[in-house]
């Protein structure tokens, strides 16, 4: 059942009241350390912390792993399909994980990506794109391209009843990197855009206004990591790295943006809002001064990470036609 503006208004007060950094989770989240030969150990380790700190999300009329493509060129995916969305076709958010494009896979992202469904009431794609450092640039986003190409040319239509004229592009940190120039590429095409602490330019990593370091270092960490393993040399200044530096924004989708205050990429994604909204783009944008980086991966550390996917599947409803069967 959805809720009503009193309930959502009491769980948002009691959110506000609730404590922001459990000591726990701090002690779990300095143990990440990353490094080109452990990064096996890293995911491991960033796996378990996500199920002991995130909890599970709402359960779905359908989930289904498929692949996209063939043989060596095949990318798997996880179809998420919410109670009221299971009709032969309807809308699709086509979902790009975080995880600094190292690490990371639609499971350990499977919390927000339910929440997402099941807010929206329409079907999630999320996509199991390949990372570095055995995959450096541009293999996922090449990945995540070819996806979204998949179901925008109606090739999902008739297997999965995602609709071709209905799609959505959205990620968090790497992921809203790709979702965002996705976004711009296909403009025409997407019906709104769904960004959380997006990683928008790979240029340079200065360290933002002072803060807690504590919360802040785990990011600049990712972040020397990126650039050593991912970019590896590529030009970051091509928008496909840096969509930061599109120039034409005209005709964007409308656009849900997250940042968080503890997060060394709170200045770009804030700066990329503007720049929407400066080209006419219609913006919700969201800031959360005390949370950090990931944070939408630890529900029971954050009790925002549920709501806030609630806000951005507002977005998605607005721009989606409404399910023509509703269900509690």
């Amino acid at each position: 059942m959805s809720e009503n503006f009193l309930q959502r208004l009491k769980r948002r007060k009691d959110e506000t009241n609730a404590e922001e950094k459990p000591s726990i989770f701090q002690q779990q989240l300095a143990k990440f350390k990353f490094e080109p030969d452990q990064i096996d150990v890293f995911q491991e380790s960033f796996r378990r912390v996500t199920n002991q700190f995130d909890k599970p999300g709402p359960r779905m009329a359908n989930t289904e792993n498929f692949n996209v493509g063939e043989d060596e060129n095949a990318i798997p995916c996880r179809l998420f399909v919410p109670f009221g969305a299971d009709q032969p076709a309807g809308p699709c958010l086509i979902y790009f994980h975080g995880g600094g494009f190292v690490t990371c896979d639609v499971e350990t992202h499977e919390g927000i990506t339910r929440r997402l469904a099941n807010g929206a009431i329409c079907r999630v794609l999320s996509v199991d794109y390949r990372l570095a450092p055995q995959h450096a640039y541009p293999a996922g986003p090449d990945d995540c391209e070819t996806v979204l190409k998949w179901a925008l040319d109606g090739q999902g239509l008739e297997d999965y009843g995602i609709d071709p004229a209905n799609i959505a592009v959205g990620g968090d940190s790497a992921g809203g990197n790709m979702a965002a120039y996705l976004a711009q590429k296909y403009r025409n095409q997407i019906k709104s855009q769904i960004l959380f602490y997006p990683l928008m330019q790979l240029m340079e990593f200065k360290p933002p206004k002072p803060g807690p370091q504590d919360w802040l270092q785990l990011g600049f960490m990712a972040l020397k990591f990126i650039d050593e393993h991912y970019v590896a040399g590529a030009d970051a200044t091509d928008t496909r790295l840096s969509p930061l530096l599109e120039k034409n924004l005209k005709g964007m989708p409308p656009a849900f943006v997250l940042t968080a205050g503890l997060d060394p990429l709170r200045d770009e994604g804030k700066l990329y809002a503007d720049n929407l909204i400066n080209h006419g783009c219609d913006v919700t944008y969201h800031h959360e001064k005390a949370m950090p980086h990931g944070f939408l991966n630890f529900a029971r550390a954050f009790p925002k990470a549920k709501s806030i996917p609630l806000d951005a599947a507002d977005v998605l409803r607005q721009h989606f036609p409404k399910p023509q069967q509703m269900q509690d």
